[in-house]
Parts: structure tokens; sequence; C-alpha cells
């Protein structure tokens, strides 16, 4: 594998996998290499790049949309199984916020 001439988003790719899970990272992204075993790399550098973007950052994640993206279906996944990606916190919008943004207070607020 040294010496081969990947994108640079492998490389990123690879440094966000061992920053957020050590030498698990590491094997992680050798499972992502040994994708270019059976698809093109030009599959596998866009499952990468949509992983990168999607903050979905492990091997399965990066299998799951190559496959998605090979067999032309939409990506479903389910990151509760990662406990190590960072997760969001949404909270919910109160009614009274878009009424204040209707009523013109919102710039008073700010």
């Amino acid at each position: 594998m040294q010496g081969w001439d990947l994108p640079e988003e492998f490389a990123t790719l690879r440094r966000l996998l061992e920053v957020r899970m050590n030498r698990q990272g590491r094997r992680e992204y050798v499972q992502v290499l040994r994708l270019l075993e059976a698809f093109d790399l030009a599959d596998v550098r866009a499952a990468v790049l949509q992983a990168l973007r999607m903050g979905a950052l492990s091997f399965d994640a990066v299998k799951h949309l190559l496959l998605c993206r090979v067999e032309r279906r939409p990506p479903r996944l389910d990151l509760d199984f990662y406990p190590y990606l960072p997760k969001a916190t949404v909270e919910k919008t109160r009614a009274g916020s878009y009424m204040r943004l209707l009523s013109g207070d919102a710039e008073d607020a700010a």
C-alpha cells in the first residue's frame, strides 16, 4: 500500500480515523483500502467523500455508502452503533420563537 497515489480524501479519512479510534482507526482505514480490491477507485473515493461530508467516519459507513452508490439506492445510516462519532443535539423549536420572527421582535432581541 505504500507508494499508492491516492486522492487527498483518503489521507484525510486516515487522519480522522486514527485521531478518533487510535489503533482501531488504522484497521478501519486498511479495510477501506481493501475495498479497492473489488471496486473502482472513483466509486470508493466518492463514498469516502460522502462519509467525510456526513461525519460518518468508519469502514462500515464508507462500505455502506459505496454499496448504495453502486446499487443506486439511497443510504440509510444508523449511527447509534458508533458511540465514538460526535452526536448532534437538536433542540425543539418553540412556537414563540416563530411568533417573534413574524412580529419583527427578533431584530430587537439580537
